[in-house]
């Protein structure tokens, strides 16, 4: 199940469209973030982590324009994650495939092993490793992780997985390894661990975990597009 939801995620609905400037950072927010997103499922509180200033500072900026109100999320799996961003899931009247464009300029990766893929983990979603080995993020589309809890054998297989992979993009002899944080999570609540050194990592839902579920349990049509829309209705800056 997840070699096939892995390789779904890294097809092109995810491998969206973004432009090949680099961010650059216009805030700096020496104190912790929080984003209330106001979705048609129901409310969600966000913490953006410090630790990954750019993704942060970016994401704080795109609040700030209003840019999230009116975007829905345009690709949604169970057991997975929910996915948004795309500009123009925001024209009722849009016939395209969405997940091909994103808003501003793409941005450094900032992968922390520190920060993975647990249940409600906020990461930037990006373009594959074959066109974008340094594996820089979009400047607007995110995801939001459902995921599943695994066993600790399925972990183990895993590590082995991101290994073969980076190896033949990055040609590297350094191994990954989940952390014992990272193995007690993703057996007790749950995550996607195999997108982990893959993507950055720049927040997570610290309230409303039930609608990530809510979200990623609506039905969906093909190319796991919601058949009835879930919208963010407004984001904003707490504190």
């Amino acid at each position: 199940m997840f070699r096939a939801l892995r390789n779904i995620f890294f097809g092109m609905a995810v491998l969206l469209f973004i432009s090949c400037s680099v961010f650059k950072p216009k805030i700096s927010s020496p104190m912790e973030t929080r984003i209330e997103m106001t979705t048609s499922e129901g409310l969600l509180t966000i913490k953006l982590y410090n630790e990954t200033p750019l993704h942060r500072d970016n994401f704080i900026n795109l609040v700030e324009n209003n840019f999230y109100d009116g975007v829905k999320f345009h690709r949604v799996i169970k057991g997975f994650m929910a996915q948004a961003g795309d500009p123009n899931s925001k024209k009722d009247d849009f016939k395209g495939q969405l997940g091909q464009n994103s808003e501003g300029e793409t941005i450094p990766a900032e992968i922390n092993p520190n920060f993975f893929h647990k249940k409600g983990a906020l990461a930037a979603a990006r373009m594959g490793d074959n066109v974008n080995p340094e594996k820089k993020s979009s400047g607007s589309q995110f995801y939001i992780v459902q995921g599943r809890k695994l066993s600790l054998t399925q972990l183990t297989q895993m590590e082995s997985r991101i290994n073969q992979k980076e190896k033949h993009y990055q040609s590297t002899e350094n191994e990954f390894h989940f952390s014992d944080t990272a193995k007690k999570l993703y057996q007790e609540i749950g995550g996607t661990p195999f997108l982990d050194n893959g993507y950055t990592v720049f927040g997570e839902v610290i309230k409303g975990i039930e609608i990530v579920d809510k979200i990623c349990s609506v039905k969906t049509a093909k190319g796991d597009k919601p058949i009835s829309a879930v919208t963010i209705l407004a984001a904003r800056i707490i504190k």
